[in-house]
């Protein structure tokens, strides 16, 4: 049998990590939403620190949101932080902090999708939902060479009613483990070692010759490049000061602390530049600054985005004469308490 099959092969060689050891389903979802786009060596740090900082689901929806999103700094994707906090409080104050223990009621959880809860139904209560992912895809499509393009509903169905009959209904968690460590180890998107797989008898598109066909991806998503134009504007008194503001609701990074900064449709002609970038802090510190400095251009490269970052430092003697109010002057030591984007991270860490 397939599932018998593939859970031995997991058995001898399916990798060992920290929130495989737990049927807790709270360190099981941490582990699912911090994966969530992620991979697993950046992952398990961020694992390891949240059940440090946070070991109960009690003490997560205790924390403020900027203090989540302060641990979650650097992974990306924002939105997980937010809706894991905003999932934690509901957890704990509607449901006086019983975690939901069906598919559905997982399901309802802000922030989860079919994969995770059924990743959180299968290895915290043994119930046998399948998951779907991009190696369980690869290796259902290839073992059945399957032509429907994958990331869309009827894909999703189609797989998953395949993986219901072939799921071992008294050990889900393991099987499901076993799909995705064999997809991901050995199922590979390219370079598999076909002829001693363990399915190579079995595999319709290793033996029709289409294992590199397989599976089929919808069209690609085109990238939007955005420009930004960040102002580092700095002063004295009597301590380092650095001026802040907060990324607002509905785009990118939302919540998180950056610097001031424009945003412009194309990038700004290099000959106009400094001016330009001079008259913008002019017209909002309402004098001229003491010294400015051009500083880096970064690429930060998003799924569907292309940022491209002009830095310039800006120095003044003393606390300009007005300031709009979205802006905040913080001392410098300060910055290190703020969740700031992985892109600002990176300038400041350039400095």
């Amino acid at each position: 049998m397939f599932a018998d099959k593939i859970i031995n092969w997991y058995s001898e060689f399916g990798r060992q990590l920290p929130w495989r050891d737990t049927d807790n389903p709270y360190y099981i979802w941490l582990s699912e939403i911090i994966l969530q786009q992620t991979r697993i060596e950046q992952g398990r740090s961020y694992y390891e620190h949240f059940v440090k900082q946070y070991p109960t689901v009690q003490d997560l929806a205790n924390a403020t949101e900027e203090q989540v999103l302060k641990s979650w700094q650097g992974l990306g994707y924002y939105s997980r932080a937010r809706n894991l906090h905003a999932a934690a409080r509901h957890i704990v104050y509607d449901l006086q902090g019983r975690f939901p223990d069906t598919y559905e009621s997982i399901l309802a959880l802000k922030g989860v999708g079919r994969y995770t809860a059924a990743a959180i139904a299968s290895f915290a209560f043994g119930l046998p939902y399948p998951v779907i992912d991009g190696n369980v895809y690869r290796l259902i499509a290839r073992l059945y060479q399957v032509y429907t393009p994958i990331g869309t509903n009827k894909a999703y169905r189609e797989f998953e009613q395949r993986l219901m009959h072939l799921i071992d209904k008294e050990r889900p968690g393991q099987f499901n483990q076993a799909l995705m460590d064999f997809g991901s180890m050995y199922c590979k998107p390219t370079g598999c070692d076909c002829t001693n797989c363990i399915f190579s008898q079995d595999c319709l598109a290793y033996r029709n010759g289409v294992v590199d066909m397989l599976p089929v991806r919808p069209s690609a998503v085109k990238v939007k490049e955005r420009y930004f134009y960040y102002f580092d504007i700095r002063w004295s008194s009597p301590n380092p000061i650095i001026v802040v503001q907060q990324r607002g609701q509905g785009d990118i990074w939302q919540g998180l602390y950056e610097l001031p900064l424009c945003e412009t449709d194309r990038p700004v002609e290099s000959s106009e530049l400094m001016d330009w970038m001079r008259e913008t802090v002019r017209n909002w510190m309402g004098e001229e600054p003491q010294r400015m400095e051009l500083g880096p251009c970064l690429t930060h490269q998003l799924t569907h985005r292309t940022i491209k970052a002009q830095f310039v430092q800006v120095f003044f003697n003393d606390r300009p004469i007005k300031m709009p109010k979205k802006m905040q002057p913080i001392e410098w030591s300060e910055m290190k308490y703020l969740p700031i984007s992985r892109l600002i991270d990176r300038y400041l860490s350039e400095l």
